[in-house]
C-alpha cells in the first residue's frame, strides 16, 4: 500500500493531466447529458468529485489528528442535487475542483507516516487504513474521470 505522500504524488499527476484536458471544454459541452446509462453530465460528475473531496478532506484530517476515524458516508445524489452543479459555470467548477484537490494533495503529503495506519470506518463499511482510504479516493476519482473523457 502506498504511503499518503506517495498517493499525493499520484493525485497531483492525475490533476495535472485531467485539468489540461477539461480546460478545453466549453460550458455547453460540460452540461450535456450523456446518451448512455450515466445519470450525470460532466458538470455533475465533477461536482460529485468535489463533494467527494470535501467528505474525504474531513476523513483524512480527522484520522491524522486522532489516529482513527469513524463517520458517515454521504448521500451522493442528494449532495449533487443540492449543489446544483448543472447550473454552475464550468470554468469556476473546474478551478474549485483543481484547487481543492491541490489542497488534499498537500494535506496527504504532510500526514506523519505513522498516521497512515490509522483505522478508518466510513458508514457501515469494513475498517480500512488511512493509506487505503487515500488510495481509494484517487482510484474513485480516476474512475469518474474516465467516464467524463469517454463520452
Amino acid at each position: 500500500m502506498p504511503t499518503t505522500a506517495e498517493t499525493a504524488h499520484g493525485l497531483r499527476a492525475t490533476l495535472d493531466s485531467a485539468r489540461a484536458k477539461m480546460a478545453t471544454w466549453t460550458d455547453a459541452h460540460a452540461t450535456e447529458k450523456w446518451r448512455g446509462v450515466e445519470k450525470w453530465s460532466r458538470k455533475e460528475i465533477l461536482g460529485h468529485l468535489l463533494d467527494s473531496a470535501s467528505n474525504n478532506h474531513q476523513r483524512f484530517v480527522r484520522a491524522a489528528i486522532s489516529g482513527d476515524y469513524e463517520g458517515p458516508g454521504y448521500e451522493q445524489d442528494a449532495w449533487n442535487k443540492t449543489g446544483a452543479y448543472q447550473t454552475f459555470r464550468w470554468s469556476s467548477l473546474l478551478s474549485l475542483w483543481t484547487s481543492y484537490n491541490t489542497l488534499l494533495a498537500h494535506v496527504l503529503e504532510n500526514i506523519p507516516s505513522e498516521r497512515g495506519k490509522a483505522i478508518c470506518i466510513v458508514a457501515n463499511n469494513e475498517p480500512v487504513t488511512l493509506e487505503f482510504l487515500a488510495e481509494d479516493y484517487v482510484a474513485h476519482m480516476k474512475h469518474h474521470l474516465e467516464q467524463m473523457f469517454g463520452y
